[in-house]
C-alpha cells in the first residue's frame, strides 16, 4: 500500500510522497445508514474516495453492493477493486430491553456479519484484487466494568455480556487476518452527536433543566465526538495499524462530570440525580448495569502513539461543537 498522509480535518485528501499525487481509494462500508456510517461515508466522499455501500436490497446505483448477512450472501467478485472495507453493521445495543432473543440477535448480527465480511474479503484477496484493509467495529465494552482501573489496548478482556460479544465479534475477522489482510478492531466508546445516540436522547431532558447523573455518578464513561470517531476510522484506513484500537477521547469523564458539562453548555441546571431503578424499569437490569452503570477508564493509546490529533479532546469542547455553541 502506498504511503499516505491524513490531516487533522476530516475530508482532507491525502498526499502520497511516494506517488507524487493525491491518493484516492475505493472503500466499501457496511452500516452506512447508521449514525457513524452516514458521517463516515460523507467524509470519505468529501476527501475524494469512492464509497461502495453494502445494502440488504437490490442496488439502486452502481456504488451499492448487495449482501445478506443472515443467509451468508456476498459475492467476492463485488469486492474486486476495493481497497478497504469498514464494517459497522450490527443490531442496536441500547435501543430496547435485553430479552434473551434480543441478546442473541445482538451477538449473532455481529458474528455472522463479520464472519461473512472476513470470509469474502479473504476470498477476494486470494484473487489478487481484493481489499488489503478491514476496519471492523468493536466497542470498549470489551473491558467490562473495571472501576477506575486504567485501561488500554493491552488490557485483558473483562466480564459480562458485552465483553463476550466484543470478543466474539473481533474473533470473527480471523479469516481475513489469515489471508494477509490488515485488520483493525475499532473499539468505540460513546459517540457524542446531536443527531443520534446517547446525547440525542438526553438533550430533551437536559434542555428542560431535569438532567443529571445516573445512579452514583462516579462511573467513568469513555466518549468520543462524532467528528473524531470518523477521523479515527479514516486514520485506521490510511495508517499501518492493526489489532485493537480504542476510539475514545483522551479525557474520559464520570457521569457526574458529563452531566455538569452538558448542563453548562445548555445553560441549564443539571443537578437531579436519576435513580438507577428508573431506566431499569424501561430497559431491564442487565442493560443498565452494563451500559449505564459500568465504569471503564479507557485510554486511546494506539491512536495517540501513532500521531492522531483529536479535534475535541475534552467533553466541553466536544459538546460545544456538536451542539453549535462554539
Amino acid at each position: 500500500m502506498p504511503a499516505r498522509w491524513y490531516g487533522p480535518r476530516w475530508g482532507m485528501p491525502r498526499w502520497s510522497p511516494a506517488d507524487g499525487q493525491y491518493v484516492h481509494m475505493d472503500v466499501a462500508v457496511t452500516g452506512s445508514s447508521g449514525l457513524i456510517g452516514r458521517a463516515l461515508c460523507a467524509a470519505l466522499e468529501d476527501r475524494g474516495d469512492r464509497v461502495r455501500r453494502l445494502v440488504r436490497r437490490a442496488p439502486d446505483t452502481g456504488d451499492e453492493i448487495t449482501w445478506d448477512p443472515t443467509h451468508g450472501v456476498l459475492d467476492p467478485a463485488d469486492l474486486g477493486g476495493i481497497d478497504a472495507v469498514v464494517h459497522l453493521a450490527g443490531a442496536g445495543i441500547a435501543d430496547r430491553r435485553w430479552t434473551r432473543a434480543r441478546m442473541d440477535l445482538i451477538l449473532e448480527s455481529r458474528t455472522r456479519g463479520t464472519s461473512l465480511i472476513a470470509d469474502t474479503v479473504a476470498a477476494a484477496r486470494s484473487s489478487g484484487d481484493g481489499p488489503g484493509v478491514l476496519v471492523s467495529g468493536s466497542a470498549i465494552g470489551f473491558y467490562g466494568d473495571r472501576g477506575d482501573e486504567r485501561l488500554d489496548e493491552s488490557s485483558p478482556r473483562g466480564g459480562g455480556f458485552l465483553a463476550d460479544v466484543c470478543a466474539a465479534w473481533e474473533a470473527a475477522t480471523r479469516a481475513a487476518e489469515v489471508a494477509g489482510v490488515r485488520v483493525a478492531h475499532a473499539r468505540t466508546g460513546v459517540v457524542l452527536s446531536a443527531d443520534g445516540g446517547l446525547l440525542a436522547r438526553q438533550l430533551p431532558i437536559f434542555r428542560l433543566g431535569l438532567g443529571g447523573p445516573l445512579g452514583p455518578g462516579s462511573q467513568v464513561m469513555g466518549w468520543i465526538s462524532i467528528r473524531d470517531e470518523v477521523a479515527a476510522l479514516c486514520w485506521l484506513i490510511d495508517h499501518e495499524l492493526d489489532g485493537p484500537v480504542n476510539l475514545v477521547a483522551p479525557e474520559p469523564v464520570t457521569s457526574a462530570v458529563f452531566s455538569r458539562a452538558l448542563g453548562s453548555v445548555l445553560r441549564r441546571p443539571a443537578r437531579l440525580r436519576v435513580p438507577a431503578f428508573a431506566p431499569m424499569a424501561l430497559f431491564g437490569t442487565e442493560l443498565v448495569r452494563e451500559l449505564m452503570l459500568a465504569s471503564a477508564l479507557v485510554r486511546p493509546g494506539v491512536l495517540v502513539d501513532s500521531g492522531f490529533v483529536f479535534a475535541h479532546p475534552t467533553v466541553e469542547t466536544c459538546l460545544r461543537a456538536v451542539l453549535g455553541r462554539d
